[in-house]
């Protein structure tokens, strides 16, 4: 599977480890008033959909950078990759 990474192009994803579920850049309000009830879905629930899905990637044998790959469980297409600090930007997530 090749992962056409934003900066430096297409990379094999042997380069890369796959983290998860691309909804871990939201983490909960540890402020909130059921900050546990959050923390524990945040760290426990997890969606296993058939068809797209956006995933976090850790450029390991690389930059070291994070990416938000949406790729297609079912047939491994990517159909779009993008820097997890500007999906994280556009949330209003500043760090």
């Amino acid at each position: 599977m090749i992962i056409n990474h934003p900066l430096l192009g297409p990379r094999d994803a042997a380069e890369f480890i796959y983290l998860g579920d691309a909804a871990l850049i939201d983490r909960p309000d540890w402020q909130a008033e059921d900050a546990m009830q959050q923390f524990h879905d945040y760290a426990y629930l997890r969606d296993n959909p058939a068809g797209p899905h956006r995933e976090l990637w850790y450029h390991e044998q690389g930059d070291r950078s994070w990416l938000v790959v949406t790729r297609d469980t079912t047939t491994h297409e990517i159909t779009d990759v993008q820097m997890a600090r500007d999906v994280a930007r556009s949330r209003g997530r500043d760090k």
